[in-house]
């Protein structure tokens, strides 16, 4: 079994989480992204965050959510994702950036439009009162 790697900012706002599509991809994703050398996860979101998004996270107030585990999106069933799941503040103006084509600002009833380990986050937001 092969697993990847991911971080991901946890942005909510009116009961909507913030969602990113990147060029060539059909599903929206939860943004983030994977570890570069030896980072933490707090370097690797941050910068990750910076590259797509084009705001700076807070350090100070980033708060640890949960991980997720579910198949990767469009590889083989040996893969999975492994997403560790952060929010935080952030300084700047939201910006579709680097690979990204879009933002939106997703409800569950949006869940078709993500991946398999992104449902299973909406999925806990719902339950826990936080996404409509």
């Amino acid at each position: 079994m092969k697993v990847i790697d991911k971080l991901a900012w946890i942005e909510l706002k009116d009961k909507t989480i913030l969602s990113t599509k990147s060029f060539g991809k059909d599903k929206f994703y939860i943004p983030g992204g994977k570890r570069e050398n030896n980072e933490t996860d707090e370097q690797a979101l941050i910068r990750e965050i910076n590259e797509e998004l084009d705001v700076f996270l807070d350090k100070n107030s980033l708060n640890y959510i949960g991980v997720f585990e579910a198949q990767a999106h469009g590889h083989s069933e040996d893969v999975i994702v492994k997403m560790s799941c952060y929010s935080a503040t952030y300084l700047g103006e939201l910006k579709a950036c680097s690979e990204i084509e879009e933002f939106k600002w997703l409800t569950y009833s949006d869940k078709d439009k993500v991946s398999a380990v992104d449902k299973l986050i909406f999925k806990y937001l719902k339950e826990k009162g936080l996404l409509i």
